[in-house]
């Protein structure tokens, strides 16, 4: 089944939201693999970004029933 434009849109958008929280996922995963001796504080600003990135993953999945 083809997808509509506005589906395109809105799929296009949801993953421009993912991807930013995917983003700082990945710094969280580097530093737990590779630099947690040293790095381990960062994780604490790295789960705000996070909490604030997931806040418009969370309304537009609402918004579109996701």
């Amino acid at each position: 089944m083809a997808l509509t434009e506005e589906q395109k849109t809105i799929k296009k958008e949801f993953a421009g939201y993912k991807r930013k929280v995917t983003e700082i996922a990945g710094e969280i995963h580097d530093i737990v693999e590779d630099t947690i001796w040293t790095d381990y504080e960062r994780l604490i600003e790295l789960s705000k970004k996070v909490q604030v990135a997931m806040e418009p993953v969370n309304e537009f999945k609402a918004k579109h029933d996701f």
